[in-house]
């Protein structure tokens, strides 16, 4: 059994008020229906209307709405790092140090007084140094010339001296035939006060021994040789050349 009939029979029939209308509800829709398809039936059963159509030219479309362009998102923010703690650094107090004082400034000497008699003196003491200074070399240079003059001299008496040995040893050479060319013998002479030669000894060789030999021979054979006519001149020591072709 359903559980409809359970409570049917449970509480037996009771009225329905709803059904009643129902039903009438559902006779008008009935015969609504049937009126309407009976006049349009009589509608199509007579003469078609004229039908006037008048033709219009279409308005052109309206202009697309304008899109207004948006501006660009801005970019975004880069993100910045992040800024170092910074460490305080401890305050450190610096002691200045004290500013030397300004020495206190020397208070000028006064100038002494000159004394024009000692600059005077002074003067007159340096001129007379530069004057005897002046005098020396003048005497200097004076000696100096003499001693030239003198050496000179000298020297030109002991070429004089040497020129007249060598004329009298000369004179005694005789000189051996088919000697080469102008060769030189130099010849050590050494003599006595008296003008006797001591000793002879040859230095340099003319390359030609019959020409050396004969030198040496004429050399003590001219002994004693003539002495200088100033004997202050006199050497013990004479160094004599020879050369054949020597007049």
């Amino acid at each position: 059994m359903s559980a409809a009939t359970l409570e049917y029979g449970r509480y037996g029939s009771r009225p329905r008020p709803a059904l009643g209308r129902a039903a009438a509800l559902s006779a008008l829709v009935h015969v609504a229906l049937i009126a309407v398809l009976f006049i349009g039936v009589r509608f199509q059963s007579s003469a078609p209307e004229t039908v006037t159509v008048e033709l219009w030219e279409p308005q052109p479309p309206p202009p697309p709405p304008r899109v207004e362009e948006k501006p660009p998102p801005p970019p975004k923010p880069v993100p910045q790092p992040e800024p170092e703690p910074q460490v305080k650094k401890p305050d450190i107090v610096v002691q200045e140090k004290p500013k030397p004082k300004p020495k206190p400034k020397p208070e000028p000497k006064p100038e002494p007084k000159r004394d024009l008699a000692f600059e005077k003196q002074l003067r007159e003491q340096a001129a007379l140094e530069q004057k005897q200074l002046a005098e020396q070399q003048r005497e200097r240079e004076l000696r100096e010339l003499i001693a030239r003059q003198q050496a000179t001299a000298r020297n030109k008496a002991l070429l004089t001296w040497t020129e007249k040995i060598r004329a009298r040893i000369r004179g005694y050479i005789v000189l051996p035939q088919d000697i080469p060319g102008n060769p030189e013998a130099i010849f050590d002479v050494t003599l006595l006060p008296t003008g006797e030669v001591l000793s002879v000894t040859k230095r340099k060789s003319s390359g030609h021994a019959a020409y050396d030999d004969a030198v040496e021979r004429a050399i003590l054979k001219s002994s004693p040789l003539p002495l200088p006519d100033d004997r202050s001149l006199f050497q013990r020591q004479l160094e004599l050349k020879f050369r054949p072709q020597d007049r």
